[in-house]
């Protein structure tokens, strides 16, 4: 009888001490594998984002603003697809990601209702809050559920807030809860807050001002930056000046454009710590985060993209995520079977974060913890010890239910 040839495979097994036979069995059964992933049912999520988005500007990404995306965050739903895979095949489906970039709201609503019709039952919105509020109007009692994966915005969780609507990026309300929170544990308690000129700039002044209200923290004095360096604003651009003649332990910036706010850091009169939009940032994300599985996560989106991960691509990931383990745990693909699960109180996320995570049942948002972070370290995670709810730890973060002005856990 002749030698049986080796290769490395064979040689790789014979050494992990499994006989020949049984790699003959593994090797036969990689056509029927092969088969039985081309008779599973196909399941696809959407991904709608902006053509020519402003946030993802080569000019814009080159500058990875705190806090801001630095990449479009399809890539994070690639990473959820990929991760799906096996338990795809062994839910007996293939998940798919239909991904569309179109220039208008027209678009928008047109390519929706092409996935619709198509069989998708759930879509990732990477859209402006109003746009996303507007997609959720027009196909409000659709079979759909849509994850707003980008917009941060507290009407989309208030009064603006839709039963079709998810969201998995962090409200403006639960980064400035889990900011303050912090600010008070260190006893900073006295905050200077600059604004910038953006509508959306505003929008975020207000929010930490709930928060402030909420955990106590005394505004000392609020005012008003523009960008540039003309001599004649230097009152407005100069950091060293709008913060002179105030008493404060620390100074928020309100900065939504992120170019003030990068450049105030250790530019401002006292030697006192810049947060929020620069500095200590609150995010639903940060690259520097290891603890709980992290690492690996970050690890795979660099891998895919290039980069590191933000708070985008988690929401995007974690959102598709929320459907797969649907899948799963049910053992289904119907939408009515799917829906329910991922809105119950059934469902257990792991978002790498260190807690169980669900939908909030009276305005769609997404509990999670929120990571404090400076340019390349995670300071803390929030909710901090001592801040107490009495349902869950992470309602200390955003709307409770006795706040929101969203009625869909009362309709």
């Amino acid at each position: 009888m002749g030698r049986v040839a080796t290769t490395p495979l064979l040689r790789m097994v014979q050494h992990a001490g499994l006989p020949v036979l049984c790699l003959a069995v593994m090797l036969c059964m990689l056509p029927g594998l092969a088969v039985a992933q081309s008779d599973l049912e196909a399941f696809e999520l959407g991904y709608i984002g902006w053509n020519d988005d402003p946030r993802y500007s080569p000019a814009r990404i080159e500058h990875e603003y705190q806090g801001e995306p630095w990449g479009r965050p399809v890539e994070g739903a690639r990473v959820a697809v990929d991760e799906a895979r096996f338990p795809g095949i062994a839910a007996g489906v293939k998940f798919g990601l239909d991904e569309q970039l179109v220039s208008n709201t027209r678009e928008v609503l047109k390519t929706v209702r092409r996935m619709r019709d198509g069989g998708t039952r759930f879509i990732l919105l990477d859209l402006p809050a109003g746009t996303v509020s507007r997609v959720a109007a027009e196909f409000a009692g659709d079979e759909l559920t849509l994850f707003n994966v980008a917009a941060h915005d507290d009407r989309l969780r208030g009064a603006h807030c839709q039963a079709n609507l998810l969201h998995t990026i962090a409200s403006d309300a639960m980064r400035n809860d889990a900011l303050a929170q912090y600010l008070v544990s260190r006893q900073w308690k006295k905050v200077l807050l600059l604004v910038g000129p953006e509508p959306a700039d505003q929008v975020l002044a207000r929010s930490f001002r709930r928060s402030a209200d909420r955990f106590g923290l005394n505004i000392t004095g609020r005012r008003e930056f523009v960008l540039g360096n003309d001599p004649r604003e230097r009152e407005h651009n100069n950091p060293r000046l709008l913060t002179s003649g105030v008493d404060y332990d620390a100074v928020y910036i309100a900065d939504t454009q992120g170019e003030f706010a990068r450049n105030a850091n250790f530019a401002i009169q006292k030697p006192r710590p810049v947060v929020g939009s620069a500095g200590l940032v609150p995010q639903a994300w940060h690259w520097a985060w290891l603890r709980h599985g992290a690492r690996q996560l970050n690890n795979r989106l660099e891998k895919k993209a290039n980069r590191h991960m933000t708070a985008y691509d988690w929401a995007a990931w974690v959102a598709v995520k929320a459907v797969v383990e649907a899948v799963q745990r049910t053992d289904s693909t119907d939408y009515e079977t799917l829906a329910e699960y991922i809105r119950g109180d059934a469902i257990n996320l792991d978002g790498f974060k260190g807690y169980r995570m669900g939908f909030r049942d009276w305005n769609g948002q997404l509990r999670q913890p929120i990571l404090l972070g400076s340019g390349n370290w995670v300071v803390a995670r929030a909710p901090l010890d001592g801040f107490l709810h009495p349902d869950n730890y992470l309602d200390t973060l955003g709307f409770d239910p006795r706040e929101s002005t969203c009625k869909l856990a009362r309709d």
